[in-house]
């Protein structure tokens, strides 16, 4: 590999093991077995660095998940079944990679503050719900239409969604078969009747 490689292989380190946050040049550079200087050459600042590497990182992840589907699909013929197996794997991604998902949060909490990291994260969000769209249907692209985006833009509430209640509370978070009920109970009030779902009591 070359510097760059090696920048980024050392920042998505980082990033797993000390958080956004608390990650220092001299820790990615030292992680790299570059020089300090090389992340300004190759990256331009730490920050652009960081999130490039979390980009690439939370892709990497995402490939994993295709694997979960993928998984699910073989085992399987009912769509309620598959489901509930997507969603089970999709929770176990979440616990085996900790690390990258706190970095996530950390991250997202920082916007406000961060220009640059918001224009990053923003920026891959479109790309991040095709890709979601495509993962959780099982194949390896979607075009990139309204609908496609709307699937999408499901699956990452979803799942941010889940990964934020298995990192504050993991013996509470939800799992594949809970999902099903929670979706089969809005999806059945939402095709009552006008007039006949009134909401929460106020």
């Amino acid at each position: 590999m070359g510097n760059r490689e090696d920048l980024m292989a050392g920042a998505k380190r980082c990033l797993i093991e000390k958080g956004y946050g608390r990650t220092t040049a001299r820790d990615v550079a030292t992680a790299s077995g570059v020089s300090l200087a090389a992340i300004g050459y190759h990256f331009g600042s730490k920050e652009a660095l960081l999130n490039a590497a979390l980009i690439e990182a939370t892709g990497e992840w995402g490939a994993m998940v295709g694997a979960v589907v993928a998984k699910a699909n073989e085992a399987s013929d009912d769509p309620e079944e598959r489901f509930v197996a997507v969603w089970d794997g999709v929770r176990d991604t979440i616990a085996e990679h900790r690390g990258l998902w706190v970095a996530q949060f950390e991250a997202m909490v920082q916007v406000e503050r961060a220009p640059e990291l918001r224009e990053a994260l923003a920026g891959a969000q479109k790309d991040g719900r095709l890709g979601l769209a495509a993962v959780f249907q099982g194949l390896a692209e979607v075009s990139d239409t309204e609908e496609e985006l709307a699937r999408g833009t499901f699956y990452q509430a979803l799942l941010v969604g889940l990964a934020g209640q298995w990192l504050a509370a993991p013996e509470m978070a939800p799992g594949g078969r809970d999902l099903l009920r929670g979706l089969e109970m809005v999806g059945g009030a939402l095709l009552k009747p006008a007039g006949a779902w009134h909401g929460p009591a106020s």
